[in-house]
């Protein structure tokens, strides 16, 4: 199976990567960029010059530990030579850079806590930078300390202002910098190697990468969206590993003792004795915790109610299958009534991934994006829908085979996409349905997360004429085609650690739109752009390192719906008008410049007085949008009704609130705004226009007689 952000060729075999020869496994990675790799491009001088300021990158993001002086000695003695020690098998100065990097974070944290415990009365006009990615290295340690004083003193005013703080603001930044020091004295040798390769692998493109076996294990699950273990999902809080989340229909929900917010501080595999988890890296506890189905494990967990962490309580789970059902294709059929009394019947789908069961596509049972999708759009027919909108927001793409097929649902058999390796040979893949399952209006949701598959997906329909791309300016802009290579089948048979030596994702080829274009960089353009805080050019392939050119290659002949072509023009006008007298528009543009401004800025201010004259202009700012709201009431008459995959088949479907909070919602990636998104539903104004837009296109490829005619089917609430 063939994938856009990978393609597994090789099955996970279960063990600890330390017995792996490390040395060995670099060589192997090493010559497989160096022949595998669609640049072709030897491991030379340029690539360890780029290898060694991507490693320091990875290491301190915001340059808050390494000074200048130290990045010229580093580059005096690395920058030329390691790709002749990587080729040598020769991991020394990962590491030697590495322990550098840990006493600088061992010496800083000591010093951050002694600042954390000191009298600020936060009356400067200083501000701090927010993001120093582009910033110079420090010149000094001068430089460096004055940097880190202004930083601590940023995050106590931050736990000042905070109306719901949990400690004291010097408790709680001195509890972050012991993390810190936690997390960086929990990578082991295998950890720092896995970075250090994933940094070589990331100078030849930004999604080749070195996956350790835990990695490619995680990989596998996002995949096929089920896993063997208890249904927890964990998140690492003061050396504990916290559930955040208890998922539905798990060991754990059905067992129903495990809280969110309980803290595990052991585990026990059966009846064997526990083993202290406390202070362990978190995905070492994940693999503590997963395992076979049908076995047990047993956790001494301290209940989130507990006020003496010496308090513990033993839970023992059977371990069974999760089917991770949130991060699933859903729908909804929404019945709207026109400004002039007409109904309208529309179809949703949200497709969050293009998900499959790797290495199993074929067999029975097996999970698949299409096959859900067609169950979903099956009912969603029957239910006797007007128009089809497809959300692909934030959808980060996946196999390459899923979207081909899924394309195949909406067009007539043809090509959907092509493909160039390295020596410049184009392939053509086709669909294989003999006739859509759909063929009624269509629109498809992007915005600048949508990636991958998804833009392979929504370029195909749109060279077809297929549908309407609404949403931001462009796409994500990722064209290039991964596939994963078993390590250990590629190191000497006699090597030890073969079995467990992790996995390369490679980029082999580059993918192609049907009518020549790549979608690399360049993504998919919206038909019709709506305003929206995605919509930023730090988002995308272009703001990643190394990316690979655009380009082009010779299109094909395909039939294109030239009614569709024909109406374009009225459906952008339709949808201006609209955009520039809608409010929630009109606040998402307003966000958009603060967001560009901050952005612009890149500094926070230190100022006790500047920053609660801000928050009290942002407070105001919310409470006159939520009357504003109040009085302007709901955007449609409207009525939903959910359908999921564990009812696409009753014959009742739930009846649901038009504008509800969803898990995964795109204002968790896209709205700072933090408390209206805990206290509120905010109205999804792109959802609410690609619905408008959806009537319009119906109208006008239907017809309006037509449209009045067709009221939709039966209650989708009733046998």
């Amino acid at each position: 199976m063939r994938l856009i952000t990978t393609a597994l060729v090789a099955v996970f075999i279960a063990g600890s990567a330390r017995a792996a020869d490390l040395d060995k496994v670099a060589v192997s990675v090493a010559r497989l960029l160096e022949q595998g790799h669609y640049s072709r491009h030897k491991l030379d001088d340029s690539i360890s010059q780029k290898l060694l300021a991507q490693y320091l990158q990875d290491l301190d993001p915001n340059k808050l530990f390494f000074t200048q002086a130290e990045i010229d000695d580093l580059s005096a003695k690395y920058a030329t030579t390691l790709d002749d020690a990587i080729l040598a098998g020769n991991l020394d100065p990962a590491r030697d850079i590495f322990a550098r990097y840990k006493q600088h974070v061992t010496d800083r944290v000591a010093g951050n806590k002694e600042l954390a415990g000191g009298k600020f009365d936060f009356a400067t006009k200083e501000s701090v930078a927010l993001d120093r990615k582009n910033a110079p290295w420090p010149k000094s340690a001068a430089e460096l300390n004055d940097l880190w004083r202004k930083r601590i003193e940023a995050e106590l005013l931050q736990e000042t202002l905070a109306e719901h703080a949990v400690d004291t603001p010097a408790k709680t930044v001195k509890r972050r910098q012991d993390q810190l020091l936690r997390n960086v004295n929990e990578m082991d040798d295998e950890s720092v190697v896995s970075g250090f390769l994933g940094a070589l692998a990331r100078t030849y493109d930004p999604h080749s990468e070195y996956m350790s076996p835990s990695e490619l294990a995680n990989f596998e699950i996002e995949m096929k969206k089920s896993l063997d273990g208890i249904g927890a999902v964990l998140q690492s809080e003061d050396g504990y590993a916290k559930i955040k989340e208890i998922v539905p229909g798990g060991p754990a929900d059905l067992d129903g003792r495990l809280k969110v917010s309980d803290r595990i501080a052991a585990v026990a595999q059966g009846d064997a004795p526990f083993e202290d988890v406390v202070d362990m890296k978190l995905d070492k506890v994940v693999e503590k915790i997963r395992g076979k189905r049908g076995t047990t494990v047993r956790l001494q967990v301290v209940p989130a109610n507990a006020s003496d962490p010496s308090k513990r309580k033993i839970i023992a789970i059977r371990r069974d299958e999760v089917q991770l059902k949130e991060q699933k294709a859903s729908a909804e059929i929404i019945d709207l009534t026109r400004p002039d009394g007409r109904p309208l019947r529309l179809g949703w789908i949200e497709v969050p991934s293009f998900y499959a069961d790797l290495g199993h596509s074929d067999e029975a049972g097996a999970v698949s994006t299409t096959k859900d999708v067609s169950l979903l759009l099956e009912r969603l027919k029957k239910e006797g829908i007007q128009g089809l909108v497809i959300d692909l927001r934030m959808d980060g793409g996946g196999s390459l085979e899923e979207a081909i097929n899924l394309t195949g649902l909406f067009i007539p058999k043809g090509p959907v996409v092509q493909s160039k390796d390295s020596n410049g040979k184009v392939a053509v893949s086709y669909d294989k349905n003999s006739k859509p399952a759909y063929d009624g209006p269509l629109v498809i949701v992007t915005n600048r997360l949508s990636a991958s598959a998804s833009e392979i997906f929504a370029a195909a329909l749109q060279d077809y004429d297929r549908a309407v791309i609404v949403g931001d300016e462009r796409s994500f802009g990722k064209g290039t085609v991964q596939t994963m290579l078993d390590i250990g089948r590629f190191m000497p048979f006699f090597s030890l650690g073969a079995a467990d030596a992790g996995a390369l994702k490679l980029t082999i080829n580059k993918f192609y739109r049907v009518l020549g274009g790549s979608t690399q960089l360049e993504g998919v353009k919206s038909d019709i752009v709506l305003p929206s805080l995605t919509d930023n050019p730090e988002i995308g392939e272009g703001a990643l390192p190394n990316p690979l050119p655009y380009d082009e290659v010779a299109p094909r002949r395909i039939d294109r719906n030239d009614d569709l072509a024909s109406f374009m023009g009225q459906l952008q006008a339709l949808s201006s008008q609209r955009v520039a007298a809608d409010p929630e528009f009109r606040y998402i543009s307003e966000d958009m410049r603060h967001l560009r401004k901050r952005l612009s800025d890149n500094s926070v201010s230190l100022n006790l007085a500047d920053r609660k004259k801000e928050l009290a202009e942002d407070a105001a700012r919310r409470e006159a949008r939520t009357k504003d709201r109040a009085n302007r009431g709901a955007a449609f008459d409207a009525v939903a009704y959910e359908v999921t995959l564990d009812n696409v088949s009753q014959s009742e479907l739930k009846k649901v609130a038009f504008d509800r909070k969803k898990k995964g919602s795109i204002f968790d990636a896209a709205d700072d705004d933090r408390e209206t998104k805990e206290d509120a539903v905010l109205p999804d104004a792109i959802r609410n226009e690609a619905l408008r837009i959806s009537a319009d296109l119906t109208d006008l490829l239907k017809g309006s007689k037509t449209a009045s005619a067709q009221t939709g089917g039966k209650n989708p609430a009733t046998p």
